[in-house]
């Protein structure tokens, strides 16, 4: 997902913290609260993951049936709508994407008193621009979603824009703990290509993924002939597996690589956290799919592979260091 600009091998100060991100100095006064900004964006990049799940599978995808408005003439659910409880959901969820513009712009706004105060962290631009338009994009994506009635192809590219909003802001958490020095690569060339596979390997398990959900029962809508897509849930989701045990090898490489190029680095304790999360996430998987998907084991599935995504992001960058 993140690469890094060609540099000679460094071995730095041995590490004896299992954090994946590098450390800091102790933040003081201004510095501390732009630290929560980007912790707290990267929260509700999570967060509206779930709450999109929330919606999807309590067939309230459609519970404002309306877009931008929830209803015809009202921003707002109104009393007598006929969605009853679903309207709530759904407009708890499009109150969370307004949460999230929120404190993007909070961030540009508080990196851009940063300026002032005499910072010269210019690499924390491109990030934050990338966030503001992801969001954008997404509202429109969502609104696309409800006027098609919940096409299950629109509804897959929501959730998988969402994802690399979630990228793109545990990046920024990782890049905000770090100068603006040039990067130096902290194991060989070949290390971080097979870091590179392995972060496209994961984008093919989370497009996967929504592939299976889009299969299966859970459409989002309580119509009775909701729109699916038409693949064997059985076959899509035995790829999907497939393909997660690919990543699971892939990521297991990276391990046994970082440990034997750089094992003093941040690296590998990096790489554990992404095992450790492909375990779960794999114990969850498979339950989930032998219960006949319950839709609670299929948020939790949701919310864990924004983990993944989250851990995988900062085990790359673990590679290399400023």
């Amino acid at each position: 997902m993140i690469t890094a600009p060609e540099a000679a091998v460094e071995r730095p100060e041995p590490v004896t913290s299992w954090s994946p991100l590098p450390p800091v100095e102790p933040p003081t006064g201004w510095t501390r609260w732009l630290r929560r900004l980007f912790w707290l964006n990267l929260f509700v990049e999570v967060l509206i993951v779930a709450s999109g799940g929330l919606v999807r599978l309590t067939a309230s995808g459609l519970g404002c049936p309306d877009w931008p408005q929830c209803v015809p003439g009202s921003l707002t659910p109104v009393k007598h709508q006929a969605q009853s409880w679903h309207k709530y959901v759904e407009f708890g969820n499009r109150t969370l994407t307004s949460v999230v513009s929120v404190v993007a712009v909070a961030l540009l706004v508080g990196l851009i008193l940063d300026q002032r105060r005499g910072s010269r962290r210019r690499g924390l631009w491109p990030p934050v621009a990338f966030i503001l338009f992801g969001i954008a994009v997404q509202a429109v994506v969502g609104g696309i979603a409800v006027r098609t009635e919940l096409n299950p192809a629109i509804v897959a590219t929501h959730m998988l824009a969402s994802m690399v909003l979630v990228c793109a802001s545990a990046w920024l958490v990782y890049r905000s703990r770090e100068t603006d020095r040039p990067a130096t690569a902290l194991v060989p060339r070949e290390v971080r290509w097979l870091a590179y596979v392995t972060s496209g390997v994961l984008a093919v398990v989370l497009f996967l993924g929504t592939m299976v959900t889009g299969s299966g029962p859970h459409s989002g809508d309580s119509a009775e002939h909701p729109a699916r897509l038409h693949f064997d849930l059985r076959t899509v989701a035995w790829l999907h597996a497939d393909t997660v045990m690919l990543l699971t090898g892939l990521v297991v490489a990276m391990l046994v690589a970082t440990l034997l190029v750089a094992r003093h680095t941040r690296a590998p304790r990096a790489w554990v956290w992404v095992i450790c999360v492909i375990i779960v996430q794999a114990i969850v998987g498979y339950t989930q799919y032998f219960l006949q998907v319950p839709a609670g084991l299929v948020e939790v599935h949701m919310i864990l592979a924004s983990l993944l995504v989250v851990v995988t992001t900062w085990a790359v960058l673990s590679l290399r260091t400023r």
